[in-house]
């Protein structure tokens, strides 16, 4: 499995981003292999109109199965999304990516 997370940096000590389409990283952990990659989304920060479908897009290239991020998908973005088989779980803002993926992992999201 394949979790992506939006991230304000590029470890697992790094906080999760609440924004989606303006989220500077994606982390992507990938449980088989036990490995966390990043990705930048720092080309979408400044974009004055279209950042939630333009990281949408980059966030399928990704091939995430689970999305953790802090305020979720904005209402364009989501409704991409939701045409996915990604599952989105909002709620991890006051978060590090690694608190965020143990609470995950104990269900509770």
């Amino acid at each position: 499995m394949k979790i992506a997370f939006t991230s304000k940096g590029t470890t697992w000590d790094s906080q999760i981003d609440p924004r989606f389409g303006r989220t500077a990283f994606f982390l992507i952990f990938d449980e088989e292999k036990n490995e966390l990659s990043h990705y930048s989304n720092l080309d979408s920060i400044d974009v004055a109109h279209g950042a939630g479908p333009k990281t949408a897009q980059k966030l399928f290239e990704l091939y995430p199965d689970v999305l953790i991020t802090g305020n979720g998908p904005g209402e364009n973005a989501a409704k991409v999304i939701e045409k996915t088989s990604i599952r989105i779980i909002t709620g991890a803002a006051d978060l590090t990516v690694k608190e965020a993926y143990d609470k995950y992992k104990k269900n509770e999201f």
